[in-house]
């Protein structure tokens, strides 16, 4: 579930629009044969979207928890939370393989 927070880059009311394009065109050029029925194709294919659009939301409010645990080092301006932030983020994004 996509939070308050959210940044994805592409409206998350476009996403069955982007499916249905995507689904259709693979099947229309013949790229791929459906073995199971097109609207659950679909329902798969719009979930699996949602889900590589909001990895860097899902890892942004990840980093977000972990930091809670220095709020009183940050707040004493001993850690700058901008710059722990980002070097989480990317320590995470590198040990986990991800693209964002």
């Amino acid at each position: 579930m996509l939070s308050q927070k959210s940044k994805m880059r592409i409206p998350k009311t476009w996403i069955p629009l982007l499916t249905k394009k995507i689904v259709d065109n693979l099947i229309s050029k013949e790229l791929i044969k459906p073995t199971i029925p097109v609207e659950k194709l679909k329902a798969e294919t719009e979930e699996l979207l949602l889900n590589e659009l909001t990895v860097e939301d899902r890892l942004n409010e990840e980093v977000r928890e972990l930091l809670k645990s220095y709020a009183s080092e940050i707040e004493q301006g001993r850690m700058d939370y901008r710059k722990l932030f980002e070097l989480t983020k990317q320590k995470l994004v590198k040990e986990r393989n991800l693209i964002l």
